[in-house]
């Protein structure tokens, strides 16, 4: 069954008002399922739903990417939404965008400038989908040209840059 286009933009900045957070993405999550259509519709849908939302709807937007991607069903025409958010300073929105939907879509460059941003911002980088997988040696010497400017600035180097294993072993 194919949800009204109507009412999805009508329910989706509602859906967590009697619900909670973590319910109310829940529920806009199944709302922006049932939307069905085509790839473009739903795109369509989604840009909407995105650029009218508050944060909290489009955290919910871009929390949804991965399910409404299982089966192909977005694709790409998503990406424009997680480029805006990671050009962001709301640490939130960022979270959202470095998640599945990211990892799968985004090019190698971006993916690592998003990643670079989380440490920048002192997000966790357990929030970044896909880092073992997609680690490499230019990851690993942003990091460390990041870890060197901060040491000689002074300041503290991200916790995430000298604990994690993973960010070391790219393979080679």
């Amino acid at each position: 069954m194919r949800a009204d286009p109507a009412a999805l933009t009508a329910l989706f900045p509602v859906a967590a008002r009697h619900t909670g957070a973590g319910t109310g993405d829940a529920v806009r999550a199944q709302l922006l399922q049932a939307h069905g259509g085509t790839a473009e519709e739903r795109a369509a849908a989604l840009e909407g739903l995105y650029r009218r939302g508050d944060p909290a709807e489009r955290i919910a937007v871009l929390r949804a990417l991965p399910l409404l991607d299982r089966d192909g069903a977005v694709g790409p025409s998503a990406l424009p939404l997680v480029t805006e958010a990671l050009r962001s300073d709301d640490a939130r929105l960022v979270s959202a965008a470095v998640g599945p939907y990211a990892a799968r879509y985004l090019d190698q460059p971006a993916w690592r400038q998003a990643v670079l941003k989380c440490v920048f911002m002192g997000i966790p980088l357990d929030a970044v989908a896909g880092l073992a997988r997609r680690s490499d040696p230019e990851l690993t010497r942003m990091f460390t040209a990041f870890a060197a400017e901060r040491t000689a600035a002074g300041r503290p180097v991200p916790e995430d840059l000298t604990t994690r294993p993973d960010l070391h072993d790219t393979g080679e």
